[in-house]
C-alpha cells in the first residue's frame, strides 16, 4: 500500500496521540496506587517512550502546539483555583511564609547557580524556578490525614496563592527585560517599564469589567458549552495580549483564570477545563518535558544534583518555617508549613520548560534540573506526613 509524506505525516500523529495517552493514564493509575502525583508518571511516560531511552517518539511541531497549549490550560486552572478568600483571611501568615519561601530559594538557588559558573542571568533564573511552589500533593496529604481545615493547612493554601502570583510576576517581568530575543529587546527601559504598567492595568480593568460581562452574556447564547467556550476565549485573549508585551502567554492564562475564579462561574469553568486539559493537552505538555530529556553525560553533573536537590528541600523549609514563626507559629507546627511549601511541582516544570525555550535554562542542565524537581515532589509528601504524625503523638501527651 503506497501513502502520500501527508498521510503518513497525520498517520505519526494519530499513532502519538494514541500511544500518549494510552500511556499516560496507566502511569497516573499507577502513580496513584503507590502514593506518587500523577505528573510524575507523565513525566516518565516522556523518558521512556522519547530519545532517552526507547526512542519510539522525538520532539516535534505537533507535540510543541499541543504542549503549549497544555501548559496555557494548566496556567488557566492554576489561576482559576487562587482561593483569594482564604487569602484574605490568613493574609498575614500566608504573605510572611510566602515572601520568606521565595527570598530563601531565590538567594540560595541564585548561588548554586554562581558556585557552578552559570551567567549570573541564568543563576538569577535557577534562582526563580526554585521560588516556585505547587502544594497540589501537600494538600491531598492534608486532607488524607484531615488538617486542611487547620490553621497549618489553611496557611500553606494561603501562601501557595501569594507564592503562584509573585513567582508569575516575577518570571514575566524577567523574560520581558531579560529574553534576549524578544521584539522589545531595543526600547528603552522606562518603554519597556511602560508597557508593563500598561499591561497589568488592562489586566486590571478587563478583570472587573470585561470578564463578567462576557461570561453573563455567554449564558444567555443559544449553544452547546457556551460559558466554556467564552472561558477558553477569555484564557486564550489574556494569553495573546500577554505574549504580545512580551510577558509570556502563561502569565496572561494565570491572570485570566484569577479574574474568572472571582465570579460566580468559577466551579463550572473549573469543572469544564479541568475536564479538557487532562485528558489530552495537560498529559501532552508533561510527556514533552520527557521528550526533552537526554542522560547523555549525567554522570558529570551528579553533585550539582545533590547539592541542588539538598538546596531545593531546606530553603523552602526553612523559608517557611521561618516565616510561620513570625507569625505566631510554635515548634512543630512551623515544620508542617515549611514541609507543605517544599514541593516544586508543575509550577516549576512549566517555568523550567520556559527557560529551556528562552535560553535562561541550558540544554546541559535541563534534565538534571527536573530530576531534582521530581525529587522534591516526592520528598515533600512524605516529610509533610511524618511532621504531621509528629505532631499528633506531642497532642497525645
Amino acid at each position: 500500500m503506497f501513502f502520500t509524506v501527508e498521510r503518513e505525516r497525520n498517520m505519526g500523529f494519530l499513532l502519538t496521540l494514541c500511544l500518549v495517552l494510552l500511556f499516560t493514564k496507566l502511569a497516573g493509575h499507577f502513580c496513584n496506587r503507590v502514593g506518587i502525583p500523577s505528573v510524575i508518571g507523565e513525566l516518565l511516560v516522556g523518558i521512556l517512550i522519547g530519545p532517552a531511552i526507547l526512542g519510539w517518539i522525538k520532539p516535534d511541531d505537533f507535540m510543541h502546539y499541543f504542549s503549549e497549549i497544555g501548559v496555557i490550560i494548566l496556567m488557566f486552572i492554576a489561576g482559576l483555583e487562587s482561593d483569594l478568600e482564604l487569602l484574605k483571611k490568613y493574609w498575614r501568615p500566608a504573605l510572611s511564609v510566602a515572601l520568606l519561601g521565595i527570598i530563601f530559594p531565590a538567594a540560595m538557588g541564585f548561588g548554586v547557580g554562581e558556585a557552578f559558573h552559570f551567567s549570573v542571568q541564568n543563576s538569577i533564573f535557577l534562582g526563580v524556578l526554585f521560588s516556585a511552589t505547587s502544594v497540589s500533593i501537600s494538600v491531598q496529604v492534608l486532607k488524607d490525614l484531615k488538617k486542611i481545615d487547620s490553621e497549618e493547612g489553611a496557611t500553606i493554601l494561603g501562601a501557595a496563592v501569594v507564592d503562584d502570583i509573585v513567582v508569575v510576576l516575577i518570571l514575566g517581568i524577567m523574560l520581558s527585560l531579560m529574553n534576549r530575543s524578544t521584539p522589545g529587546e531595543g526600547l528603552p527601559m522606562w518603554e519597556v517599564l511602560l508597557l508593563k504598567v500598561f499591561f497589568f492595568i488592562v489586566i486590571f480593568a478587563a478583570s472587573k469589567w470585561l470578564v463578567p460581562w462576557l461570561l453573563n452574556m455567554s449564558k444567555k447564547l443559544i449553544a452547546i458549552e457556551a460559558v466554556s467556550a467564552i472561558s477558553l476565549v477569555i484564557c486564550l485573549g489574556f494569553a495573546y495580549f500577554a505574549e504580545m508585551l512580551d510577558m509570556g502567554a502563561i502569565i496572561g492564562a494565570f491572570f485570566a483564570g484569577v479574574a474568572i475564579a472571582q465570579t460566580d462561574y468559577r466551579k463550572r469553568v473549573d469543572e469544564k477545563l479541568e475536564t479538557i486539559g487532562y485528558t489530552v493537552f495537560i498529559p501532552m505538555f508533561f510527556v514533552s518535558i520527557g521528550l526533552n530529556m537526554t542522560f547523555a553525560g549525567m554522570s558529570k553533573h551528579f553533585l550539582f544534583i545533590i547539592v541542588l536537590t539538598v538546596v531545593a528541600v531546606l530553603s523552602k523549609l526553612l523559608g517557611g518555617a521561618l516565616g510561620a514563626r513570625v507569625t505566631g507559629f510554635k515548634g512543630i507546627s512551623t515544620l508542617i508549613i515549611g514541609s507543605g511549601m517544599i514541593s516544586r511541582g508543575e509550577m516549576a516544570l512549566i517555568i523550567a520548560q520556559v527557560g529551556l525555550t528562552s535560553s535562561f535554562l541550558s540544554e546541559e542542565y535541563y534534565s538534571s534540573v527536573i530530576i531534582v524537581i521530581i525529587a522534591t515532589t516526592i520528598i515533600a509528601p512524605l516529610l509533610l506526613k511524618a511532621t504531621i504524625m509528629k505532631q499528633e503523638k506531642q497532642l497525645q501527651y
